[in-house]
């Protein structure tokens, strides 16, 4: 994801919470029979101020926010949620990315940074499609296995959020969509599947061997894979892609 992109983002996000954050006092008001005035009066905000608030169209303070909240008897909370994780990437997953592209078959048309916006917002690091085989594999890089069981679920909301990628629409015949997880090989990550190796399985359950060859050469696509990304990262210790069982 490239700064302007985020930027861009970001004005998006913050543009939908000032929206919601409008909407809650004007809807809170109205239900406490105050007018702007009376609002403005008691808790000492510009009515004015107010009213652009709750169009939208204005940015205010937590400081605001809380003394149009403690006057309509709200309480009030920010908080950061995990969603679909860190827009930007790490200097394993750049390698292990340039380590995949390395030796991806012809026939897969490649695709990178892609933006999907609902049901899931977030972004898909790799995008591998055969359209003669009718088939798009979500890729997604991990450098650690930190929150194994979330890492899973965004994986595969992004992935069911493709067809709302801009770039979905030209793809002909529209493919199936299936996934595949690269895994940085370290002692911790190792550590992390073998201790959660059923959980794995179930959710890639394709034989690794068979997805390294169809990403190769000419082998069909096997399903949900996790391959490994063995190595150092460095121009003397490339990274390589990997099947372990």
């Amino acid at each position: 994801m490239t700064n302007l992109a985020r930027e861009r983002a970001a004005r998006r996000a913050a543009g939908h919470a000032r929206a919601s954050a409008g909407a809650d006092v004007l809807r809170q008001r109205e239900d406490a029979g105050l007018t702007v005035a009376e609002l403005a009066r008691a808790s000492g905000v510009d009515a004015s101020f107010i009213r652009r608030i709750e169009a939208g169209a204005q940015s205010a303070s937590l400081d605001t926010y809380a003394r149009l909240a403690m006057v309509l008897g709200a309480d009030m909370s920010l908080r950061l949620y995990p969603t679909t994780g860190a827009t930007i990437r790490d200097r394993h997953q750049s390698a292990i990315a340039e380590a995949l592209l390395g030796i991806v078959h012809p026939r897969w048309a490649r695709f990178t940074e892609i933006a999907v916006t609902r049901p899931s917002r977030g972004w898909i690091d790799l995008g591998f499609h055969d359209a003669k085989a009718a088939v798009f594999l979500a890729i997604e890089i991990e450098s650690g296995l930190r929150r194994l069981e979330q890492q899973i679920r965004w994986a595969e909301a992004k992935a069911a959020a493709l067809p709302s990628w801009e770039g979905w629409a030209r793809l002909e015949p529209e493919p199936a969509i299936s996934q595949l997880v690269v895994v940085r090989e370290t002692r911790t990550t190792r550590g992390v599947a073998d201790e959660h190796r059923r959980l794995l399985r179930t959710a890639y359950p394709a034989d690794p061997r068979d997805a390294l060859d169809a990403l190769r050469g000419s082998d069909p696509w096997p399903g949900r894979a996790i391959l490994w990304a063995a190595g150092g990262g460095s121009s003397e210790a490339p990274y390589r892609l990997v099947a372990r069982p």
